[in-house]
């Protein structure tokens, strides 16, 4: 069983970092099923994906940069520029959404529900 903990703790720690894009932790580490396998999941919120990038290379954070495509509606699928690096010890794959993203999230590929997302507030009261 994974260390749910320590994983959020290294979510939070990698929310701070991005803490200019309204992050939002969602996926296994936020609903408590991760594994030792599983990856942070982030939302980031910004016009510019080139910001996200710029930001991990004035700190010194390797990173890819890769797309990831999300579901909406049953028939919609978005493609998003997404981000990996890592924080403490745990892969993060931060996926970046332009600012009005915040204000639906795409479902889950666990139940079809829009994905439940979590502020670096909500997260450290988990802890």
């Amino acid at each position: 069983e994974a260390d749910l903990a320590a994983m959020r703790r290294s979510a939070l720690e990698a929310m701070r970092l991005m803490s200019d894009f309204q992050p939002r932790l969602v996926g296994a580490v936020l609903t408590g099923t991760a594994s030792a396998h599983s990856e942070i999941n982030l939302h980031l919120f910004t016009e510019s994906p080139e910001a996200v990038s710029i930001r991990l290379e004035e700190r010194g954070v390797p990173h890819e940069v890769l797309e990831r495509r999300l579901r909406y509606e049953r028939d919609r699928v978005v493609t998003y520029p997404a981000l990996r690096f890592v924080a403490g010890r745990q892969t993060v794959d931060a996926v970046v959404f332009p600012l009005d993203g915040i204000r639906q999230a795409p479902s889950s590929p666990v139940d079809g529900k829009p994905m439940r997302r979590a502020s670096a507030a909500e997260v450290e009261a988990l802890l």
